[in-house]
């Protein structure tokens, strides 16, 4: 049998802990008793800053359960970056993962089969959305825009698939090599390459606290995966530069003919052609650098993306 890990990063969730460590203990009791997975199997809570008694909880479960492990950040780091935290800390103690958000709004009652396809063979298993109509209007219609606009821009990703995930040892070593420190997990793990299988669910609403996720926060997660994968914007702007450019010639030729039959205004032409011309030739040439810089910046970023505080392990007790 393999030992599973539970991810969960936590960023001031003290109104769900309680709950959402009740529920997932009792996922890993009922895996283990029906020899799906090792006895040794627990979940790893990752407390991403909370400003609230997020890491207090933690720190009290960790000593009433076996189960319940915790890791403590220096600092609030990111969603993204807490979850890669916890991955990197589990994948030498276990053989699979599984990540998901503190306020179970992803169906933990599919985790047995995402066990069932690793088993099956699969290194990677995506939980993926059935339908969203726990989620309003305006979120579920931003979300699949979201989606689409990723797959136009040439980023691989699983369309309706959060970070809700299953992954093998194997392939959480392989998702520690990839160094960027702007990280979308949803874009780089699709990468890995091993194979991989869904489990489909009907997303549930909140069962209480606040999301963590607002439109600002969305928008500045979608422009961070944007970036981070594709450098299409760069190139956008280059061809509209170079579309700015032929409308100027054309602009040109219409200025000489007009002014052949004498229908020009004096000084307005030669003016505005020069401005379009110089700003196309700004726009092109900005768009030629950035394709260099661009590449450049998803190779340069060094910085670490975490620091760890404490980690409560009962294998160190």
């Amino acid at each position: 049998m393999k030992r599973l890990m539970i991810v969960v990063p936590c960023y001031n969730e003290e109104e769900v802990f309680p709950s959402s460590a009740e529920q997932l203990i009792a996922v890993i009791k009922d895996l283990i008793k029906k020899e799906k997975i090792s006895g040794d199997s627990g979940i790893l809570f990752v407390n991403d800053g909370s400003r609230d008694r997020t890491w207090e909880l933690i720190s009290e479960a960790y000593k009433s359960s076996k189960y319940v492990y915790g890791l403590n950040l220096a600092g609030n780091v990111g969603h993204q970056n807490a979850l890669l935290a916890g991955l990197n800390t589990v994948k030498d103690i276990c053989d699979i993962s599984v990540s998901i958000d503190a306020d179970l709004q992803d169906d933990i009652g599919v985790i047995e089969e995402m066990v069932d396809k690793y088993y099956a063979g699969a290194d990677i298993v995506y939980g993926v959305r059935s339908e969203r109509g726990t989620d309003s209007f305006f979120k579920r219609t931003t979300a699949q825009t979201f989606y689409k606009f990723m797959a136009a821009m040439g980023v691989r990703s699983v369309y309706n698939h959060a970070d809700f995930r299953l992954m093998s040892a194997r392939a959480m070593k392989a998702l520690s090599r990839y160094k960027e420190r702007n990280l979308f997990l949803r874009g780089i793990v699709p990468e890995i390459g091993y194979k991989t299988d869904c489990v489909y669910y009907a997303r549930k609403p909140r069962m209480a606290g606040e999301s963590k996720y607002p439109l600002k926060k969305m928008l500045s997660f979608a422009w961070d995966g944007i970036t981070s994968f594709s450098i299409k914007p760069i190139t956008i702007v280059a061809v509209f530069g170079a579309i700015i450019i032929f409308c100027s010639v054309i602009a040109f030729i219409y200025t000489l003919i007009s002014h052949f039959l004498g229908h020009t205004v004096p000084g307005w032409s030669s003016l505005m052609i020069s401005i379009w011309f110089l700003g196309g030739v700004q726009l092109f040439s900005l768009g030629i650098v950035g394709q260099y810089v661009g590449k450049t910046y998803i190779e340069s970023k060094e910085r670490p993306r975490y620091n760890i505080e404490e980690f409560l392990d009962h294998g160190k007790d």
